[in-house]
This record gives C-alpha cells, structure tokens and sequence, in this order.
C-alpha cells in the first residue's frame, strides 16, 4: 500500500497578542503591542497509508484540529512538509478539495436557510459528480442515515444529531477518497453516535476510504480505530497500534464472581485479596502479572461458580492514565 499523507517536521507558530486589562492596558496595548509565540503543532512527523483508519488524539490544545486545518488546506505551516495524495493543501486548493471530504463537529458546510436537499443539489454542480452517481449516493446515503424526514427541513431547524448526519452526506457524495472528521459525535445522544459511527465504518469498509479522526469521546476510537497517533503540547507522543498501547499500558482488570457455595477462603494465588460486595466477590488484577484465563482456571478449579464476569479498563481511562501520570514522555 502506498502513502497517501506524508508529515515531516510539521511546525505552525501562532503569534498570540499579550493583551493587558483596563483603560491602561488598552492605551498601552494600541501604542506598543507585546506578542508571544505559541507553537500549536511542534516539529510533527507521521504517514498515513490508503484505507487506514486513524484516531488522532490529545487533550485541548494539543494540536488536533491545527493538524486538521493544515491537512485541509484550511491554514499554511510556519515549516514543515506535507503532501496529501499528491498535493501540497494550502498550494493547490482548487484541485485538491476534490479530492477531500471534512466535518467539524461545531461548524456546518450545509446553506443555514435552505433545506437539506437544496444544499446537496448545490454541490452537484460544486464538486462536478456525474449525476448517475449523485442520484446514487444520494439514495444509498439517505436509505443509511435516514434522512428522508428531514430532507426538506432547513438546516436552521435540524437538531444537532440530524446535521451532523446531513454534513456527513454532504462530505462523502463526491467519493473523495481521503476524510478528515473533527469531533463528529460531540454533543450528540448515545443513540445518534452509534448511527454516526456505522455509517464511518461502512464507509471506510465500503470505499476503502482513508480517514483520520479526531474525539474526545474515545468510545469512536474504541469501535472504530486499529492505529492512534496521540499528541501533547504539539508534539507527537505515540503512534502505533491501539491494541499494543492498551496492552503497554492498561490499568487493572476485574473479575466479579458470584459463587455457587458459601465458601469462608476465597484468595486466590498471586492476586491481591479480594472484596465482598454481598453475594458477589470483585478481585482485581494486574494482567501483566498473571492473564484473565489463567486467573480463570485457578478459580474454576477451586470452587463452584454461580455466574462469572470479566472487565476491563475502558480505553478512556487508559488514555487519562497516559496523560495524568506521563507516561508516554518516558519513551
């Protein structure tokens, strides 16, 4: 497989005015302005491949959506190379918006006043897309998301779940075949976001569409995304496969057991005792230490057993522990 997105040395300084408060300070801001440099994105290096599906991950002002805006021709780098399926972004703008498709959680590419369906007829024309296969998408699009309800609804009086649906459409009718998905699910119901991401996976499966994503909600990333790449303070900390960072890093697991006889000893070897909450017994264990079917087999090999469960760390709690007790700055 061949690159489609090539980041070397990717650097973007913000020249950030240091404003000084009251009448003073605004004098005095007007006749000698102060300015301090931020550096959003610090020195970024990564390559995406076709058909890959990526988390791109931080906390506020890590740099997510700076990379973003870059990748999309949206803002120009202070240095740095990039190339995006044979184009430089923000040089060849005409050409290359053809060839991406974007949604911004917060934002709409949609005409505010007019229905749904007249903003897609006006990119038709936009994005040059043979009717034939605008007919198409569009009713292969509007049969997924269900948006035959409000089609005809302007996009002033859509809920926040509805244009999220009908942005998603209006970003993929021409086929491009690179994505880019800025916070798609914020705000929405539990409902609406596992609609959203099917259609992303049926999508990227479909069309073998690459698409680089960025959330917060880390549930996307969990059912979604093989590889991540996370930021902080702009530079890149990780970049590999979601499962090997889970397994380097995931914290305890749980077993909750309800047995089928009142027993009196109940450690186990190599774990930690035990609690009791009721009926049931929660050990916790550390998976690096001794696996969930060794555990298993110890326990079922001891006693009777009523009912068994297994859990382990959400991915968002992984990613916390990574942060609050920096981990990855080890590396």
């Amino acid at each position: 497989m061949s690159n489609i997105i090539r980041v070397a040395n990717l650097v973007k300084i913000f020249r950030v005015s240091n404003r000084q408060p009251g009448w003073f300070g605004l004098v005095r801001n007007l006749i000698s302005a102060e300015y301090r440099e931020v550096r959003a994105v610090d020195g970024i290096n990564f390559n995406l491949e076709r058909g890959e599906l990526v988390g791109y991950l931080g906390p506020n002002g890590a740099g997510k959506s700076t990379t973003l805006k870059i990748l999309t021709g949206l803002l120009v780098p202070t240095s740095g190379e990039v190339q995006v399926d044979g184009y430089i972004p923000w040089k060849n703008r005409s050409a290359y918006v053809s060839r991406v498709g974007a949604v911004f959680g917060q934002r709409t590419t949609l005409w505010w006043d007019l229905p749904v369906i007249d903003s897609f007829d006006l990119l038709q024309p936009m994005y040059r897309i043979p009717p034939q296969r605008f007919r198409q998408n569009l009713k292969e699009f509007t049969e997924i998301l269900e948006l035959g309800p409000f089609l005809n609804t302007p996009v002033r009086s859509l809920s926040l779940g509805q244009r999220m649906r009908a942005d998603l459409v209006a970003a993929l009718m021409h086929d491009p075949p690179l994505l880019f998905l800025d916070e798609p699910t914020i705000g929405l119901d539990v409902v609406a976001k596992e609609r959203i991401r099917q259609f992303i996976q049926y999508i990227h499966q479909k069309q073998s569409t690459t698409i680089i994503l960025t959330t917060h909600d880390l549930s996307d990333v969990e059912k979604l995304c093989e590889r991540v790449i996370i930021l902080d303070l702009g530079k890149v900390l990780y970049d590999g496969s979601l499962s090997q960072l889970t397994a380097r890093f995931e914290g305890n697991r749980t077993m909750v057991v309800t047995f089928a006889e009142d027993y009196r000893d109940i450690n186990l070897p190599g774990v930690p005792l035990p609690q009791r909450q009721g009926e049931r017994v929660v050990y916790t264990f550390d998976p690096r230490q001794i696996s969930s079917s060794e555990l298993v087999e110890q326990l079922l090999g001891r006693y009777r057993v009523a009912d068994l469960e297994l859990h382990r760390p959400e991915i968002g709690e992984t990613i916390r522990r990574i942060y609050e007790e920096k981990l990855l700055h080890l590396k």
